[in-house]
């Protein structure tokens, strides 16, 4: 006998469409590169769900191989990858494991890219120069990425980059907590909310705003010839005896942070606390954040840091609860834009 379908009929009224409806339901499952183990299997459990099985292997030659050891056919795919060291074999992975779940007849495949590759080259600022930032978009979208999902981009206009949705999310939420709920009192009324440089005083602002707190900024120069170095020239704001939470996005080789951080103390500040997003951590940056001018550093867990890049006075935060909340979401066709009050 054959398989009773129901049926929709039209109805101009109310705007909907004739049609049949399928008796498969729509089914979420979250799989993960080798980049951050931890991250991915936090993402899942805090959805209430397992890993998908996916079969890596790193060939002598140095080829990548993924396979999905499960069938993924028809299912709302989320691909959890981040971007630490090294940046171009994870990138390579998850190109390969979007080729194979797009082979594998997933219906639609989301990358979650906590921290997104190549997002400093998202602008010519000389001449001959690439947009890899463009390139890396172009690549996850040719290779079979439907959606990226990505925490604090250094630059919006990196969504544009990208031919579909980009939902872009905010770790101030996650930051801001922790802050609400440890700062002492004498630090909360002594706060200034410092941006370390021009680029990021409109976030800077909304941390203002959010705590109530006076807004400083750091006028720095960068020569841009010379990779990873620069000189800080003045503050505007008042920083003399005030408790100075430096906000940024990330962290590299932590010359600006702590350049920074050395002007204020300079300045008459009491303390000073840095707040990013992505602790990239390239070296000297362990060594140089146990500068004397920095009181305490936190991060999230965007990428892994192993023991090495870890230090006394650092505090690591879980991103997995702000992803899964997104992913859901995205899943259930909610809003992400909700979860940050109508700013994403």
């Amino acid at each position: 006998m054959g398989r009773k379908k129901k049926t929709v009929e039209l109805d101009r009224d109310n705007g909907v469409a004739p049609g049949l409806v399928a008796k498969t339901k729509k089914r979420l499952v979250v799989a993960g590169g080798r980049s951050h183990p931890e991250l991915t299997a936090a993402v899942a459990a805090a959805l209430g769900t397992e890993l998908a099985p996916v079969e890596h292997r790193t060939f002598a030659s140095g080829e990548i191989y993924a396979r999905f050891e499960v069938s993924i056919r028809g299912c709302d795919l989320f691909i959890v990858q981040s971007f630490g060291e090294p940046v171009n074999e994870w990138l390579m992975e998850t190109l390969i494991m979007l080729d194979a779940a797009k082979r594998a007849s997933a219906k639609r495949i989301t990358v979650v890219a906590p921290y997104y590759p190549y997002s400093r080259q998202d602008k010519k600022g000389r001449g001959r120069e690439p947009i890899s930032a463009r390139l890396v978009a172009d690549m996850l979208k040719v290779a079979g990425a439907d959606r990226v999902m990505s925490v604090d981009l250094h630059a919006a206009q990196i969504q544009g980059f990208f031919d579909g949705p980009v939902d872009h999310l905010f770790a101030k939420p996650v930051l801001l907590q922790h802050f609400e709920e440890t700062l002492t009192a004498e630090d909360r009324e002594t706060l200034t909310i410092v941006s370390p440089d021009m680029g990021r005083v409109r976030v800077a602002d909304t941390w203002s705003d959010s705590l109530d707190a006076p807004l400083a900024i750091i006028h720095k120069r960068r020569d841009p010839k010379v990779a990873n170095q620069v000189s800080v020239h003045e503050i505007v704001g008042t920083v003399d005896g005030r408790t100075c939470l430096l906000v940024d996005d990330m962290i590299d080789t932590g010359g600006t942070i702590v350049k920074a951080a050395q002007a204020l103390k300079e300045n008459g500040a009491r303390k000073v606390i840095v707040a990013a997003t992505h602790a990239v951590f390239s070296d000297p940056a362990a060594e140089r954040l146990q500068d004397a001018a920095i009181d305490e550093v936190v991060v999230t867990d965007t990428i892994p840091l192993p023991p090495e890049r870890r230090f006394p006075g650092l505090l690591i935060l879980p991103i997995a609860p702000l992803l899964a909340t997104a992913i859901r979401e995205v899943f259930e066709d909610g809003s992400v834009t909700s979860m940050f009050g109508g700013d994403a």
